[in-house]
């Protein structure tokens, strides 16, 4: 996923507030966090100068296809099932010691990553330090992926 920056760089930077915000940063971030649509910038829609950076975005937004309520997504066609992010994530190991814990496959149904059919498919997404009242910025699943299969957005 892009970062604000890159978003920022793609819209008019016209600051005419018709989208509701005050910039076309503050559009930039909202848009990134999925507050608002590529589709409420009036300038990018409906000036034909601006048409491929349009393109750009709604194809970017619109590729964000399986995504959780936490913004996670594991790319199957990356994937190699190698597990890392298993034995990686801390709810993983809080919640079964004995199995992702210990380094091993999982022995509990409480864990957010598992391997199956040689692709981690993710679980309990609820349960991820980054969703939720007192989320935090945990990328353990994302370091010690070798393949970038794992993505928050």
């Amino acid at each position: 996923m892009a970062s604000v920056m890159e978003i920022y760089q793609l819209l008019p930077k016209t600051n005419c507030k018709e989208c509701g915000k005050s910039t076309c940063m503050a559009f930039a971030v909202d848009l990134l966090a999925r507050k608002v649509k590529v589709d409420d910038c009036t300038p990018l829609v409906n000036d034909a100068k601006h048409k491929a950076n349009y393109e750009t975005l709604s194809e970017m937004f619109a590729s964000v296809k399986n995504v959780t309520e936490t913004g996670l997504i594991v790319h199957d066609e990356k994937c190699i099932g190698c597990g890392n992010c298993v034995v990686a994530c801390p709810v993983n190991v809080a919640n079964d010691p004995l199995g992702a814990g210990s380094g091993k496959a999982p022995t509990s149904d409480k864990v957010i990553f598992k391997v199956e059919d040689g692709v981690v498919k993710a679980r309990n997404v609820q349960e991820c330090r980054r969703f939720g009242e007192n989320k935090i910025l945990c990328v353990a699943c994302i370091d010690t992926c070798p393949t970038k299969a794992i993505e928050f957005v």
